[in-house]
């Protein structure tokens, strides 16, 4: 996933809180008719989580989701809000830059070693010395100054574009990984959602409070600008990932979807279908710039006693 706020831009982030560490699968919890009712670990999972990269945060729209990710370039200042949810997280790329990132200019050159056409993105070689260094103190640092608690890791496979041999592609991963150890050493109390980062997921998810991907039945096309259905055998493959992430370490997994911002029966019919399947579904338009459909709104506000996104 993109982020797509003034600019093109690319996808990833942290949470204190609000998901409480690899504590929980993703399946919704069974409905309760009061909040004296809830398991105290079902309250500190996320429930409905939104993706929201345009420049006016519609903050009282959002209230209903656990969790909300913002475009960081957008100015909106976490801090300043005054709602109990949602917990706000920033994007980060980590496998990509653009130039409007104020950071990018100070990278070496010869730390960006391919491109990326479709988002006018550089790939940024993950096993660069230096890198995970300067990615905490000129990426993450200043977002944490800000306020930002979460944060969504995106671009995680994006090596893949340039690395075409095992020893390559085995080079980038470990660079992922102390990239991510990286952070998690600068703070501690930092949780993080991947954006797939399936390759890394053993070595990482400890250090992991979500795991999201993209597209298990509707995609957004962004060299063509159309939208389209999921292939069922891709499908397949993702939901494998996905069960298999629950299985080996209990972690939510999220299913980003993409449908046409005034199609409102799409969003509605694909949500279902991810609800069905288990997972936690946000189902949103190309450039993710209008508040899409994720679970029943009740089901975030089952423990209304649960503090989410504190630190």
């Amino acid at each position: 996933m993109r982020a797509a706020a003034s600019s093109v831009a690319v996808i990833v982030f942290v949470i204190i809180g609000a998901l409480g560490g690899p504590a929980g699968r993703a399946q919704p919890a069974p409905p309760v008719s009061s909040p004296d009712a809830c398991d105290p670990a079902d309250a500190m999972r996320p429930h409905a989580v939104a993706f929201f990269y345009g420049n006016d945060v519609p903050v009282r729209q959002l209230e209903k989701f656990d969790i909300a990710v913002i475009e960081p370039n957008s100015g909106f200042d976490p801090r300043a809000q005054d709602v109990r949810r949602p917990a706000w997280f920033a994007y980060v790329s980590v496998g990509e830059v653009t130039h409007e990132r104020d950071y990018a200019r100070r990278m070496p050159k010869q730390w960006l070693f391919g491109r990326n056409t479709t988002w006018a993105s550089a790939v940024v070689d993950q096993s660069a010395p230096g890198w995970p260094s300067f990615f905490v103190e000129q990426v993450i640092a200043p977002l944490w100054a800000r306020g930002y608690r979460g944060f969504f890791f995106d671009t995680l496979d994006s090596y893949q574009l340039v690395a075409k041999t095992e020893a390559a592609r085995a080079k980038q991963e470990a660079g992922l990984v102390a990239v991510i150890r990286a952070a998690k050493s600068r703070y501690p109390t930092a949780q993080l959602i991947l954006n797939r980062g399936f390759e890394i997921l053993p070595k990482v998810h400890d250090a992991v409070a979500a795991v999201a991907f993209e597209s298990l039945f509707g995609n957004w096309d962004q060299r063509n600008r159309r939208y389209g259905a999921v292939p069922a055998a891709d499908r397949d493959w993702l939901l494998a990932q996905a069960k298999a992430i629950e299985a080996r370490y209990a972690l939510p997994v999220i299913s980003i979807d993409y449908c046409a911002p005034d199609d409102a029966a799409c969003r509605s019919t694909i949500a279902a279908k991810i609800r069905a399947t288990g997972l936690i579904p946000y189902v949103t338009d190309g450039a993710l710039r209008t508040v899409g459909t994720g679970p029943d709104a009740t089901a975030s506000w089952r423990c209304r006693d649960a503090r989410l996104g504190g630190g």
